[in-house]
């Protein structure tokens, strides 16, 4: 069942306010080093944009981990798993990797690229689809760089759906951020923009069935001390506690 708009805001307002409050007690130490998976691309400007998020900056040299050639044409051909993420990927797709193999024998390949918009994974996945062809599943783990602009966020959206077809499914992990490392004025406005990029999903899911969402936010949000323990800076899951969590509902959706 798809959340209500008014469920969504409240519980996305107490997420911002578990959030805050562990803003408040613990270090964190904002990142920006291009080479570095938990790099989350804002200018440096004190600019907050026209959404209180930031602006996302430039993406292009950041770190990124993508399969071979060889390694997609394998995956295509024994019709496991594409995926396509930012920074999250970076870090938890070989984990993911890992578990998918051992619990249905699926091979994973990955476009994951760190603060990438939805925008450059779904021109990934266009450029996969054209040279390579694609497999019946499709994984994107995209949208936490989308805060800084939700209202481009639909359109690729659909951009993906209709590359895929209706006879794939199209697996898509919602948004969950909260950056530490930001004030409590621009936390509320992240939780605000996330549960926006969250609603489009759903209203995307209503239109096309094979749009599959995996409710990374919701498993977060129904017990609070998740967002403290399962989340080491707001948006990248600590490891391996979070790692393994959300991979699992990734396979788990991946394998039902």
């Amino acid at each position: 069942m798809k959340p209500n708009r008014r469920q969504i805001f409240t519980v996305g307002a107490a997420a911002a306010a578990a959030a805050t409050v562990a803003a408040s007690t613990e270090t964190a130490t904002a990142t920006t080093t291009s080479g570095d998976s938990t790099e989350f691309a804002v200018t440096t400007s004190s600019s907050t944009g026209p959404y209180g998020s930031g602006v996302l900056g430039s993406w292009a040299g950041a770190q990124r981990a993508i399969s071979t050639p060889a390694q997609i044409q394998h995956t295509r051909a024994a019709n496991g798993v594409f995926m396509f993420g930012d920074s999250i990927s970076v870090q938890d797709g070989k984990s993911l990797a890992i578990r998918l193999q051992g619990r249905d024998g699926s091979p994973l390949a990955v476009h994951n690229w760190s603060s990438r918009p939805t925008s450059g994974a779904v021109d990934a996945l266009q450029q996969w689809a054209s040279t390579y062809g694609l497999p019946r599943r499709i994984l994107m783990a995209s949208g936490s760089n989308d805060i800084f602009d939700p209202p481009k966020f639909a359109a690729q959206v659909a951009r993906a759906i209709s590359i895929v077809g209706q006879n794939r499914t199209l697996y898509w992990v919602n948004i969950q951020v909260v950056r530490k490392s930001v004030t409590s004025t621009v936390q509320l406005a992240d939780q605000r923009n996330s549960s926006w990029l969250n609603m489009q999903l759903y209203d995307q899911q209503e239109k096309y069935p094979n749009l599959k969402i995996i409710r990374w936010a919701e498993w977060l949000w129904v017990k609070p001390y998740r967002l403290l323990n399962y989340l080491r800076d707001g948006v990248h899951p600590t490891v391996p506690l979070g790692q393994d969590a959300r991979n699992e509902l990734i396979v788990q959706s991946l394998v039902s």
